[in-house]
């Protein structure tokens, strides 16, 4: 069976709101019926439960709903009155009644509701479920309609959010779904993996801590879902409280599955019942840690508060790179400089993570990578100055680019000039933006600048040499896995934020680590391993006073996030 979940956003999963432009949404799809029926399986327990399916499109959730019912019961069928399924678009609410009648008869019409769900949520006059399931739109902020949008938005601020424009609309949905519930009751939803890592997601999660006794996360480790660009979890909550408790000792469990075949030949509580539960702690913290053992989680808590580790922020500012706004014009080879007679406004740049490829980027590297006639080239033409005079070589490739309407592009368009690149300067060192095996930190020493495809880093309070060589660790390495966000094809990435809470030891601490230029000799000669083996001896154990076994923790740790996303990567390849 091919099963397919939905598609990243800003798509529409389920083919609702309609009035929106085709060229808004990308192609959706269902539920997989058995995935369906295996939730509801799980989250209607009695047969007087009263379920909710706030965006049932076609009706896969609530026909299943309806089935787990007449199931329980025996022998009658659910009566309308225990399933409310919510669908905005009539062509796909008159599909659910269809799929409803045989379970329902003919109180499917009843039971389908077919409206803006936070209209309806606005005025359901205190309803409470037992049961919410379903699969909310996965729609960007901006490709909501109004007035769904707004309602969705003034419920988040009710509550005590504070939505912006990242927040995808699922985030209401599923807080919407969730006041719903009676006490005690349950949510079973198919969600985007985004609830694990991502920033707008951070007040979601500190929410459904404190809203529920038990969450689960079932993941599949491999993404085979034909033309999903997004992971999807199942989020499993039990135990819904009359109230948040921000205090509230709330239980997460993750449950990994290498198909979704293998998830659907297990019995929901035999499945949840293998998985680890591990102690909340900290709303704001991702949930990606709960994919590691509690020994992993609680090592990691305590060496945040180890008098010897500090963020990288408190040593080191970390910066996106340049953003020029067409790449193709700002950023050059040597005989495309040459050809064009613009050496005097030439920067040295690094514009691929590729040019960096040990500890270290001395200036024989850089020479290097130009006389190869790589794209280490940035062009600074700023207004004004001696040479942009009308029949100049500079002055000729802007009136180049103007033809080309490069000056249209939109981060071109909102400079003044268009061609005047803003915030160019040189880095202490250079930081992967995407990460395929370790959060590299390279000192720069040819002094060059990067595109944004680099981070930038200013260090404080340590020479640079030595954050860059201690920075090896397994400790960073581990720590990178959580503060760092992964996606389909494999690739760790991090910004700014989410780099400066890397872990790292302290200035004193890194001062006992590899000298640089052994550390970029291993790196380049592809021994990463033998540098944080012996990083972790110097640093970690001798200086830190660590364990053998802390040691260990944290390089499998850093080996079971690593590989799981790599497991992934390989996954969507073989799809693609």
């Amino acid at each position: 069976m091919n099963f397919m979940f939905p598609v990243a956003e800003p798509a529409d999963p389920k083919g609702r709101y309609a009035a929106l432009s085709a060229d808004k949404l990308r192609g959706g799809y269902y539920t997989p019926p058995r995935v369906a029926e295996w939730l509801c399986a799980w989250a209607i327990r009695e047969k007087g439960d009263e379920v909710l399916e706030p965006s049932c499109g076609a009706g896969a959730f609530a026909t299943a709903a309806a089935r787990r019912l007449r199931a329980l019961k025996a022998t009658a069928a659910a009566s309308a009155r225990q399933l409310t399924a919510v669908e905005l678009v009539e062509a796909e609410a008159a599909k659910a009644r269809d799929g409803l009648a045989e379970s329902l008869g003919k109180a499917a019409s009843k039971a389908v509701v077919e409206g803006d769900f936070f209209a309806w949520w606005d005025n359901r006059e205190g309803e409470a479920f037992d049961a919410v399931v379903g699969n909310p739109p996965f729609i960007r902020y901006q490709s909501f309609p109004e007035p769904a949008r707004s309602r969705a938005m003034a419920m988040m601020e009710r509550l005590g959010f504070k939505p912006n424009r990242l927040t995808n609309i699922w985030v209401p949905f599923v807080v919407a779904a969730a006041e719903a519930l009676r006490p005690g009751g349950r949510l079973a939803m198919v969600i985007p993996a985004e609830l694990l890592q991502v920033t707008y997601a951070a007040q979601l999660r500190s929410y459904l801590t404190a809203k529920f006794r038990h969450i689960d996360i079932v993941a599949c480790n491999e993404l085979f879902f034909e033309g999903a660009e997004q992971e999807v979890v199942l989020l499993m909550a039990d135990g819904a409280l009359p109230e948040r408790l921000p205090n509230n000792v709330c239980r997460v469990a993750v449950t990994e599955v290498a198909t979704v075949g293998d998830l659907l030949v297990s019995e929901p509580t035999d499945l949840l019942s293998r998985s680890e539960e591990k102690d909340v702690r900290g709303d704001k913290e991702k949930w990606l840690k709960y994919f590691l053992s509690g020994r992993e989680i609680g090592l990691l808590r305590e060496l945040r508060e180890h008098g010897r580790v500090v963020p990288l922020g408190t040593l080191a500012d970390v910066d996106v790179g340049i953003v020029t706004g067409a790449n193709a014009f700002f950023v050059l080879r040597r005989s495309e400089i040459e050809q064009r007679r613009l050496k005097k406004f030439a920067r040295r740049l690094v514009s691929r993570s590729a040019h960096l490829r040990g500890a270290s980027l001395s200036n024989e590297d850089w020479v290097a990578l130009e006389a190869g006639d790589e794209r280490v080239t940035l062009l600074d033409i700023r207004a004004g100055v001696a040479g942009l005079t009308p029949g100049s070589a500079a002055a000729a490739y802007v009136a180049q680019g103007e033809a080309d309407d490069v000056h249209r592009g939109y981060k071109c368009s909102i400079r003044k000039p268009w061609f005047h690149v803003p915030a160019i300067w040189s880095p202490d060192a250079f930081l992967f933006r995407q990460i395929h095996d370790f959060p590299r930190l390279v000192l720069n020493g040819a002094n060059a600048t990067a595109t944004d495809t680099i981070h930038r880093v200013r260090a404080r309070a340590v020479d640079a040499a030595v954050l860059v060589a201690g920075s090896y660790t397994h400790l960073t390495a581990a720590s990178a896995e959580i503060e760092g966000r992964s996606y389909g094809g494999g690739v760790l990435e991090l910004e700014p934020t989410e780099a400066e809470r890397l872990l790292v030891p302290d200035a004193q601490a890194l001062a006992a680590a590899l000298p640089l230029a052994e550390c970029d000799k291993l790196v380049r000669a592809g021994k990463l391993n033998d540098v944080l083996a012996e990083n972790d001896r110097l640093i970690l154990r001798d200086a830190m006073g660590l364990s053998e076994g802390d040691v260990a923790t944290l390089k499998g740790a850093w080996d079971r996030m690593r590989g799981r996303r790599f497991s992934r990567g390989k996954a969507a390849r073989a799809k693609a």
